[in-house]
């Protein structure tokens, strides 16, 4: 088996990737005329072309109208079948999933029939797929606090049904900052949440450095800009913070202009804690493999980088102590054996 194959068989496990991020042209096509919302292309060739994005701007739009769709709970069901199904074809074992759950209170869904109705999919999915589905319901930095407020009320609803396992923070992190949300994130902290929010993306090391301070970010979304900044490189290390980073999105968006200028190698020779995600991986048309393996061809990874970069998301995930232990060990024995069997050769790691 090639390295392809290996990246492709191997169990992974993803803390980066937002739920509305993963609906497919497909289903958004079928949503929308399902509730009757007009799309800029009525067919999936025309959505794909919409999802070329020009810039930060433009992948907002196109979000918030996979967004829109969403009007029903049955609908965050297919929403959350369509996730796993993909997942599964990708060997996920573990997802730690943004959900942007003010948009839809927005849109008039109701609270609680969203969290049943995700409760009921979640529950199916593990038991018919094997893959385990946690949220993180994020917090948007340009919404007000009435939403917030009731972002973190769902999010710790959520918590108290084994469903969510940290408060994220979103949005447009060069024109708003994350400072209002510290006692957002004090309260999640106080019940029980952990806290990760987006920075280091579309704006520099301050950005890194105010989700550090004012959110307590455990792991921080992205954070690649935290390159430009020896000391706050010096602070992620020693504080094993953990960065989750999204390639092909950066590249899709403008953060980095392709692999070869992109700081994920140099964060990782650095010392830093990294590991690969997808972001959004319907609208990026991406998978994890595609992720794993592009960074194994800019960098030239092998397959021990490979496997160590995914036991790391294992180690960075929420899951408490022994089923993460459990996970490791798992994914660990079986990645040994396809490197035996495919590769002829035993792993590092």
């Amino acid at each position: 088996m090639s390295l392809a194959g290996f990246v492709r068989a191997m169990p992974k496990v993803e803390l980066h990737v937002h739920l509305e991020g993963a609906m497919s042209p497909r289903t958004l096509l079928a949503l929308a005329r399902r509730r009757r919302i007009e799309l800029p292309a009525g067919d999936e060739a025309g959505l794909r072309e919409w999802f070329r994005f020009r810039d930060f701007d433009h992948f907002v739009e196109v979000y918030l109208a996979c967004s829109r769709v969403l009007r029903h709970p049955e609908d965050f069901q297919i929403l959350l079948d369509d996730f796993a199904a993909a997942a599964e074809r990708e060997n996920l074992r573990y997802a730690e999933v943004h959900f942007t759950i003010g948009t839809h209170l927005k849109n008039g869904v109701p609270a609680d029939e969203i969290l049943d109705a995700l409760a009921e999919s979640i529950g199916a999915v593990e038991r018919a797929r094997g893959v385990t589905v946690r949220l993180i319901p994020d917090l948007v930095r340009d919404v007000g606090h009435l939403t917030a407020d009731a972002t973190l009320e769902w999010a710790l609803a959520a918590h108290r049904r084994g469903l969510a396992v940290a408060l994220g923070l979103s949005g447009k992190e060069a024109s708003s900052p994350s400072e209002p949300w510290a006692e957002h994130f004090r309260e999640a902290r106080r019940h029980g949440l952990h806290a990760v929010a987006h920075a280091g993306e579309h704006a520099g090391p301050a950005s890194v450095r105010s989700v550090l301070d004012s959110c307590g970010a455990e792991r921080v979304g992205h954070g690649v800009r935290a390159i430009e900044d020896p000391a706050l490189i010096d602070r992620l290390r020693e504080a094993r913070t953990p960065l989750e980073i999204c390639p092909t999105s950066n590249l899709l968006l403008g953060v980095a202009p392709d692999l070869a200028n992109h700081p994920f190698d140099r964060l990782r020779r650095a010392g830093v804690e990294i590991s690969v995600n997808t972001d959004d991986p319907a609208l990026f048309d991406t998978t994890l493999s595609d992720e794993y393996l592009r960074v194994a061809e800019a960098y030239g990874y092998g397959a021990d980088e490979v496997a160590e970069l995914a036991l790391a998301a294992v180690a960075h995930s929420f899951l408490p102590a022994p089923e993460k232990s459990r996970l490791a060990d798992a994914m660990r024995a079986e990645m040994a054996a396809l490197a035996d069997r495919h590769l002829g050769r035993a792993l590092a790691v």
